[in-house]
């Protein structure tokens, strides 16, 4: 089960993290990976780290902005989101249990391939 929060209503230019807590597994042996969906569009990858040597993947959108780490003695997922923009705003979600295999990841992965999702959280940017 994840547990995303950290969500709420910045102005543009501003900062959040995001965080996804973890219960019943670790993240030792799964990618996870963090979501968007925007309204009335579709959900779309984000960042994700692979298990096998932590490799780091944004999409191009948030690359240079967002900053994808995870604590695995915690079990516990972050998203920093810097330098936010209007079109930012989106539900975001944590999921684990999937491919992350190199920087197209997000092109290519859809939602079905991941195994376990939270529950979202809101990002509101304003302008």
């Amino acid at each position: 089960q994840l547990q995303a929060s950290g969500g709420g209503l910045v102005q543009a230019g501003g900062s959040l993290r995001l965080s996804c807590a973890a219960s019943g597994r670790t993240f030792d042996d799964y990618a996870i990976a963090w979501f968007r969906q925007a309204p009335g569009k579709e959900r779309e990858g984000v960042s994700c780290i692979r298990s096998s040597d932590g490799s780091t993947y944004y999409a191009d959108s948030v690359k240079a902005r967002f900053i994808m780490s995870s604590d695995n003695a915690k079990n516990t997922m972050y998203l920093q989101m810097n330098s936010l923009k209007p079109e930012d705003t989106a539900v975001y979600y944590c999921a684990a249990d999937g491919p992350c295999w190199g920087s197209s990841w997000y092109r290519f992965t859809r939602t079905y391939e991941y195994e376990y999702w939270g529950q979202g959280t809101l990002v509101t940017v304003s302008s």
